[in-house]
């Protein structure tokens, strides 16, 4: 290596994924580590879609991705791990291993990541901890006091015991990594989340991977592109450029990117415009009806892409043996005036999640007869849609005439 190169080379933060089962504590230790209130304002204190943060921790950054842990979430758990350095495994010492847990030491197992071991909760009186470790050794998790490599500690997001302790493990696993990022490389990385922002158009959070990502930038995917006209960091405020390993705020597509596509800058737009691959465009077809058989017609509507696609899975995991569920559109954005035309035209029931309509479309939809559900937790939507089921596909009653 020459001496140019190794002087764009620099030591980049790590980027961290928290993961576990659903209500074993994610959100809350990460609300403990950084003193950004998230947690209570997330739907039934569940969070929704992936966030991620930066904090500064003995003068390094770190970067936190935050994914859900509801069951629906697997794909977007799957992503979170795909662009992570190191894994976080949050199991509840009360609780111990669970479907999720499982499902999770399978992720890193298939990305070969790092894995700390954060036991919390470990100020509740039915705390186990010793447990604990016996049942992620039985799931292939060995931690060092079992005699292992794993590194593991014990943890409280209530009483903050053992939070430094583990930003410590953070950084040392980082430097073991020697996690490395070339400045004079263009700048590439991946899209966290997107979505279509009703004031400022199309909103992507973008995790920089090499290079120095700048506002006026020309970036683009497979299926979209455009020049960076607002550059923001985690929270929102104005920046000129992003480094490796840092979450960006993006705004200048030319419309929603799909998440967990990889991004790249160009020259200049024509090259950027040259890079779409038409079948990263497609939408998937509404698959026809057999002769005889019975379907419910859905508009989903949510407020971002990994919503929708946690969304497409839970409505595919319902029974559907007495009739089909068909999903005749799925976009992010508010419901509007096109929803309530297709829903009229197809017999369409509209399912909007932490989404939005208008006075005037709602009027509309009371005019046109058209039935409107809105939802802030993903499994209150997935049991509405199974009583849909149950009320369309119910045999209807035959009327026999009894004599005269």
């Amino acid at each position: 290596m020459s001496a140019a190169e190794s002087n764009n080379l620099i030591t980049r933060p790590p980027v961290v994924v928290v993961l576990g089962h659903v209500d074993h504590g994610k959100s809350s230790l990460l609300c403990a580590i950084k003193d950004f209130k998230i947690t209570e304002r997330e739907s039934g204190g569940i969070t929704q879609h992936i966030g991620a943060y930066e904090i500064e921790h003995e003068g390094k950054k770190i970067t936190f991705i935050d994914t859900p842990g509801h069951e629906a979430f697997s794909a977007m758990r799957s992503r979170g791990a795909k662009v992570a350095d190191i894994a976080i495994l949050v199991v509840a010492a009360e609780e111990g291993v669970k479907p999720q847990t499982k499902e999770v030491i399978s992720h890193i197992k298939n990305y070969s990541i790092p894995v700390i071991v954060a036991i919390n909760k470990i100020d509740k009186p039915e705390a186990d901890p010793p447990k604990v470790k016996r049942e992620l050794a039985q799931n292939g998790i060995l931690v060092e006091s079992e005699g292992g490599d794993v590194p593991c500690v014990e943890v409280s997001a209530k009483t903050k015991q053992g939070i430094n302790d583990l930003l410590d493990l953070i950084l040392l696993v980082a430097e073991m990594e020697e996690l490395k990022a070339d400045l004079s490389q263009p700048p590439s990385g991946v899209i966290i989340e997107a979505y279509l922002d009703s004031k400022r158009g199309p909103t992507a959070t973008l995790l920089l991977k090499e290079g120095v990502l700048k506002k006026g930038d020309i970036i683009g995917t497979n299926s979209t592109f455009g020049k960076i006209r607002i550059l923001e960091d985690f929270q929102g405020n104005p920046i000129e450029k992003a480094l490796p390993s840092m979450p960006a705020i993006v705004l200048g597509f030319q419309k929603v990117p799909i998440i967990g596509e990889t991004f790249k800058a160009f020259p200049d737009i024509e090259s950027a415009q040259a890079n779409i691959k038409p079948e990263a465009q497609k939408r998937k077809g509404v698959p026809p009806l057999q002769p005889g058989e019975k379907a419910l017609n859905l508009i989903l509507k949510a407020d971002v892409l990994g919503s929708l696609e946690a969304i497409e899975e839970v409505l595919r995991s319902l029974p559907q043996d007495k009739g089909k569920i068909r999903i005749l559109k799925s976009e992010v954005g508010e419901i509007n005036q096109g929803d309530i035309k297709l829903a009229v035209s197809s017999n369409a029931k509209i399912i909007g999640f932490r989404t939005k309509a208008t006075p005037q479309v709602l009027k509309l939809a009371q005019f046109q007869k058209v039935k409107i559900l809105t939802f802030d937790v993903i499994y209150e939507l997935a049991e509405a849609v199974r009583k849909l089921m149950e009320k369309e596909f119910k045999p209807k009653e035959e009327l026999k005439e009894i004599g005269k």
